[in-house]
């Protein structure tokens, strides 16, 4: 089966799960050649005992539309992520999942997937599009920033704060990096 990049961002109230609640989060999956074949998205009741951290709270008031689109149709978490699990099994091809960054999103989304469904259907793995932009870029880590990414790789996508908007116009950036990395 051909492999379905599902690209996910996550909205929180701090750095780590467990102390910190995952307000929101979502997925755009898409095929190699950009054609998105489905999106998800959950806001999510906070954790029992978990609190905000005091910077992502005061960066959060600077951004209270965003903050307050986490607050709206609130799930019960178990039942979220259960139905996440069954959205991405359900999926035309293999997984992968895949965010900006990484090491951020997937923390979040795989701590949730196992506490709450008991599963993750990316295994142990996530895809780093700023790793990846460094390997087709051919240049230091640091360096791999988007204000360095080729112009040629950004849609016309808003970039709001507002999971389902960023994992969308994240998920475009990266087939557009894949299809550069395979024609050059």
């Amino acid at each position: 089966m051909p492999e379905i990049y599902v690209s996910t961002d996550v909205e929180t109230d701090g750095p780590i799960p467990g102390p910190h609640s995952m307000l929101s989060f979502a997925s755009a999956a898409y095929r190699a050649d950009k054609t998105l074949v489905s999106t998800f998205t959950a806001n999510l009741q906070l954790l029992p005992g978990a609190t905000g951290d005091a910077r992502t709270m005061a960066w959060w008031a600077q951004n209270q539309a965003a903050f307050d689109a986490t607050r709206v149709n609130v799930e019960e978490t178990t039942d979220a992520m259960r139905r996440y699990l069954a959205w991405v099994n359900a999926l035309p091809g293999t997984p992968v999942f895949v965010a900006y960054p990484a090491g951020f999103d997937f923390l979040f989304v795989y701590w949730y997937l196992i506490r709450f469904a008991g599963e993750s259907p990316f295994s142990f793995s996530a895809l780093d599009m700023k790793t990846y932009a460094m390997a087709v870029l051919k240049t230091e880590y640091r360096q791999s920033v988007k204000k360095n990414m080729p112009k040629a790789w950004f849609d016309d996508l808003p970039h709001t704060h507002i999971a389902l908007d960023d994992a969308i116009e994240q998920g475009a950036l990266f087939c557009n990096m894949l299809a550069a990395n395979r024609s050059g």
